[in-house]
């Protein structure tokens, strides 16, 4: 039998989780903050959308490690839309060639990127552990450390308004990633807050969920913290 007795209620599950991501939510660090004041310089565009290239091409191997542990058929048909969001149904199809346009719009060439020519250290060492993570880790915390869906919704929609307004030499079309993600996020975000708050049905369980959430703000955060360092630091 489950130890339920010190659990939370869900909803009380579902506002810690919300709390956790809002508060530590990398729209929070410096160099977002500068992206979305208009401060960044054109280089500085560029190095982000070159590394962050890096974990958008691991966003479809993770959820495809996630995929393989969900036990249910109609689990599987659904976070299969991940990968499917990501990689496209055909070829010129899906996120990775929408990051991909945004590179061209900053400057960068499409081999560039699909080379992750620039492609910094500490940025490669955060998002491998955050495959690992989800390669080794409970489905529980696997599907958890996805929650950061709840907050990109709004950077999303935060990008979409400041980036005409601040970076009006990058073409429009580069911006379709930013606003596909707006119904993807909300989608996959409040389906993976249901299960967790019905997998999480212990004390322990709830605390394993926060956590692997908190290890991917943790993720997030690294890798901007590596596109932020100047040059002579890295």
């Amino acid at each position: 039998m489950y130890e339920t007795r010190n659990a939370w209620d869900a909803a009380e599950l579902e506002n810690r989780l919300r709390t956790l991501a809002a508060d530590r939510y990398h729209d929070r660090h410096p160099f977002n903050r500068r992206m979305h004041d208009g401060a960044l310089s054109p280089a500085e565009l560029r190095r982000w959308v070159a590394n962050r290239f890096y974990y958008q091409c691991n966003i479809p191997i993770k959820d495809a490690h996630i995929l393989a542990k969900l036990p249910l058929p109609a689990q599987r048909r659904s976070w299969l839309r991940r990968i499917q969001d990501h990689d496209g149904l055909a070829e010129g199809d899906g996120g990775l060639e929408r990051w991909l346009r945004l590179g061209e719009a900053v400057g960068l060439d499409r081999e560039e990127l699909r080379t992750h020519e620039h492609l910094l250290p500490g940025v490669r060492l955060a998002v491998d552990g955050y495959v690992n993570f989800c390669r080794n880790g409970t489905v529980l915390e696997a599907v958890a450390s996805s929650l950061t869906e709840l907050c990109a919704p709004s950077i999303m929609l935060t990008r979409l308004e400041t980036f005409p307004r601040h970076y009006p030499w990058i073409d429009a079309v580069g911006l379709s990633y930013f606003r596909s993600r707006v119904p993807q996020g909300r989608r996959d975000g409040s389906e993976a807050l249901t299960w967790v708050k019905n997998w999480a049905v212990t004390r322990e369980q709830q605390e394993r969920a926060l956590a692997a959430l908190s290890f991917k703000c943790d993720v997030l955060w690294t890798l901007l913290d590596s596109v932020a360092l100047p040059a002579e630091s890295r």
